[in-house]
């Protein structure tokens, strides 16, 4: 009896998941079946430095209740190229999420889309990288998905192949046919389609430059006055297989002045070419090589269009010069936004990241913005995107500036005149050693210059006996013509010493300039004393003028000596 008793129950258990699993089932299809796809508008484009860009326009119908997420993809080769996705419609950016399956199918790569509700128009578009775009010479071959993939039939899909101005011999290969024409259709795509496809075509112009926006550093100075000054700084990386002899990049709209500089700061040539468009053409002396790098910056001006001034207070729309122009991707970027000194933030607006910053220090105020993955996708709902900041600013602060430098002025003039009254310390002299002279030279210099000295004390005591009549004349012409041969001697050896030391440099040439000096000092006074003499010995100079003169000359005299006493006692202590 318990037996049976079980088994019906088992029995009972078993209906009754079977029927909530049909119901299940039908509630999903029911669900499955809450919305149609009318139409898919699936275009390629191509950035200026190769990045693939697929926009998807979706147009559903509604049948039921409002499905709340909505899957779009491609084959799954495409999914390890995808950089960036964002979902959107005219008024609103959605929610997705990256890398999630198709409907349970393997093979494929997804986004879901996540609107609280959703629309029945809608955008949904990725950025790929330009490794999907092959170059040789002028020929580019472009690997894409010829039609998206979705969970449910596609009554039309138009397909676009969106190629730079001046493509040629165009050949585009999808489903094993070959076709040149870049814009075709389906009839009721399949749920689930996965189609690769290629094109071919070659570009003998600039539109397309293979190449890797590593950094951009965009700088903006607002002066006192309204004046708005820019800065780019790139750093690129040439995925070309042949030398990047320029590129061509795109500065923010009303740009003027552009100067371009490498990395050293040295100017580079450089040309608009189109100047409406912000399309600035940098050429490179030294062109990076295939998978080589390059730093350069480009300086500009911006019209004070951006400022909106009002009494003592502005605002500054950075909406525009926020990478929304650029046709390229930039791996990171970042926007720095530097006020007058003085000025105060009294509000900030951020829209586009959540990734800034405000930083002050005493005077001033910078505001950072950093993104990563900026391209023109950042302005496609320009109604959601903005960067504003607004400020409180006192034009007096222009005079700051001027005030500190004649405050500076002043001080430093006062420091002179303090200084220049104080008592002179004798210089420091930093003494340096020459070099290559031998110590012997240094010897005999000292040896011949002490007998010189001699020679010339003995002349002096020469004159002064026979002044007096200690000597005959006769006694003393000898012993003169004696004396001056010798000194004749020892100053020719001793003019070729002081040369060989002067030429060594270092404290030997200081110290013979310094040798010099005394020697005229000492020539000088011995020819003032006698003159004085001279004057007094014929009345015309009083005896005490002569004997305070006399004195004057002898105090320079033995200055002068003491002066020669050193240095010799220098070149001694060298010598050792």
């Amino acid at each position: 009896m318990r037996k049976k008793a079980l088994a019906i129950f088992a029995i009972l258990f078993l209906i009754f998941t079977a029927l909530s699993f049909s119901l299940h089932i039908k509630n999903v299809r029911a669900q499955d079946d809450d919305f149609g796809v009318n139409a898919v508008y699936h275009t390629i484009g191509i950035m200026r430095n190769g990045y693939v860009v697929i926009n998807d326009t979706v147009e559903i119908e509604i049948r039921g209740q409002q499905p709340n997420s909505f899957l779009i993809g491609f084959p799954y080769k495409y999914g390890s190229y995808v950089l960036k996705c964002i979902a959107y419609n005219e008024t609103t950016v959605f929610p997705v999420n990256l890398g999630v399956p198709l409907g349970g199918r393997a093979g494929f790569y997804a986004v879901e889309v996540k609107p609280e509700v959703l629309p029945q128009n809608f955008t949904v578009l990725f950025i790929l990288s330009n490794e999907l775009l092959q170059q040789s010479g002028t020929t580019y071959t472009l690997d894409f998905p010829a039609y998206p993939s979705l969970t449910k039939e596609v009554k039309n899909c138009s397909v676009k192949i969106d190629l730079p101005t001046g493509a040629e011999n165009i050949n585009v290969v999808k489903g094993g046919e070959a076709t040149n024409k870049t814009e075709f259709s389906m009839e009721k795509l399949a749920a689930y389609t996965y189609s690769a496809a290629n094109v071919t075509f070659s570009l003998a112009n600039d539109e397309i430059q293979l190449l890797d926006v590593k950094e951009l550093k965009r700088e903006i100075w607002i002066s006192g006055t309204g004046e708005i000054q820019g800065s780019d700084s790139y750093y690129i990386t040439n995925e070309a297989p042949s030398n990047l002899n320029y590129t061509i990049i795109i500065l923010p709209p009303n740009a003027s002045n552009p100067i371009a500089y490498d990395q050293f700061g040295r100017s580079m040539s450089s040309s608009w070419v189109n100047q409406t468009t912000g399309l600035y053409r940098v050429d490179f002396d030294s062109p990076p090589r295939s998978n080589e790098s390059i730093r350069f910056n480009v300086k500009y001006s911006l019209p004070s269009q951006y400022l909106t001034a009002q009494a003592m207070a502005n605002s500054f729309n950075a909406s525009s010069i926020l990478f929304q122009n650029i046709n390229y991707y930039v791996e990171k970027a970042s926007l720095t936004l530097t006020l007058p000194e003085g000025a105060r933030t009294t509000s900030f607006e951020n829209t586009f990241t959540s990734n800034s910053e405000v930083s002050r220090d005493v005077f001033q105020e910078i505001l950072t913005v950093n993104i990563n993955g900026a391209s023109y996708l950042e302005s496609v709902v320009a109604s959601e995107k903005i960067l504003q900041v607004s400020y409180e600013y006192n034009p007096l602060w222009l005079a700051f500036r001027p005030t500190l430098w004649m405050w500076a002025l002043a001080l430093v003039g006062c420091t002179v005149v303090f200084v220049w009254k104080r008592p002179k310390a004798a210089p420091v002299q930093v003494e340096v050693l020459g070099a290559g002279l031998q110590p012997e030279y240094v010897k005999s210099f000292v040896r011949m210059y002490e007998e010189k000295r001699k020679i010339l004390f003995e002349l002096d005591s020469l004159e002064a006996r026979v002044r007096k009549g200690r000597i005959p004349r006769r006694r003393y012409k000898v012993q003169r013509r004696t004396f001056e041969m010798r000194l004749n001697t020892l100053e020719r050896n001793l003019a070729e010493l002081e040369d060989r030391m002067r030429k060594a440099g270092g404290l030997y040439a200081d110290l013979m300039r310094q040798l010099e000096i005394a020697e005229a000092q000492i020539s000088e006074a011995e020819t003032n004393m006698k003159s004085i003499e001279v004057r007094h010995s014929q009345g015309t100079l009083s005896l005490e003028a002569y004997r305070k003169l006399l004195a004057d000359y002898q105090q320079r005299k033995d200055k002068a000596q003491t002066t020669i006493n050193g240095i010799l006692l220098r070149l001694r202590e060298e010598t050792r």
